[in-house]
């Protein structure tokens, strides 16, 4: 930035023709010191507001249980500058059917549609763990493929990029097991009858299971589907009722599909025999 003549060469002579003494140069020396320092001082790169908005999503995916989608995500922890993120209010999730090749068009205006949008505030029917939020989404249709997206936004209304896109096939889900638990010694047994007869695309069952009426406790005891239609869970504690469910699993689309959920069963450790 160039100073103005006025700052260098006008003060400066102003103050010579004044006595340092006089009140006249006590005010100039005054506003010479100010306009020095405002021509001197260093300034920082400006921050462009969009800078201040959440960071992106980057880790939105879609699951199927039963006949509805499961929406998940990680809350961004930083701005779109880098900075750790302040005020954060909620999110805003999209989905848009995917249209065959030639007509399919991700950046029309209509393409998509506001699911729901997630205040921090009132978390109506969404569940977190952890970090993680999850918006269930039963206005999905067998046959179609949906893709989401999700935009974050503060408090002032200052709102993120676009998420990543997920992008997922409805199917028809299999239909749910009857499940028995039976108690032991050692550990919980549990056994179940499918609902038909397993096809080509069968790939299991999950298992899960919580304890008491601790909704937080819930997890998936099979890492990968098991094939049997038993289970024995012996990582359980004495004194603890155990509640599980099962789910058959087929493969769809390259994808993995949970069925609808079985009855719940309970059961806990017995007492030891002598």
């Amino acid at each position: 930035m160039r100073r103005s003549a006025f700052n260098v060469q006008g003060v400066s002579h102003i103050l010579r023709r004044l006595r340092p003494t006089s009140p006249a140069a006590i005010c100039a020396f005054a506003l010479a010191g100010l306009l020095l320092v405002a021509g001197c001082g260093k300034k920082g790169p400006l921050v462009p507001p969009e800078a201040f908005a959440p960071g992106a999503v980057a880790t939105l995916a879609v699951e199927q249980k039963g006949d509805r989608f499961f929406v998940s995500w990680e809350a961004p922890t930083r701005d779109a500058g880098g900075r750790p993120l302040k005020d954060l209010a909620g999110f805003r999730l999209y989905r848009r059917p995917v249209l065959p090749p030639g007509e399919d068009c991700e950046e029309c205006p209509t393409a998509y549609r506001l699911v729901k949008t997630v205040d921090l505030d009132y978390l109506r029917d969404v569940t977190v763990y952890g970090n993680r939020y999850v918006v269930p989404d039963a206005g999905v249709e067998n046959g179609t493929t949906y893709q989401y997206k999700v935009i974050a936004f503060r408090k002032d209304g200052s709102e993120s990029a676009p998420s990543n896109r997920a992008r997922r096939l409805k199917v028809a889900a299999p239909p749910a097991p009857r499940l028995t638990a039976a108690s032991t010694p050692t550990g919980i047994l549990l056994r179940w009858e499918p609902a038909r007869t397993p096809g080509a695309d069968f790939a299991g069952y999950d298992l899960y299971r919580r304890r008491g009426d601790d909704l937080g406790t819930l997890v998936l005891l099979t890492p990968t589907p098991v094939k049997e239609q038993r289970y024995e869970d012996r990582e359980v504690e004495r004194g603890v009722t155990y509640f599980y469910t099962v789910r058959e699993v087929t493969g769809a689309d390259g994808q993995l599909v949970e069925g609808a959920a079985s009855n719940e069963a309970s059961g806990a450790l017995t007492a030891p025999s002598d």
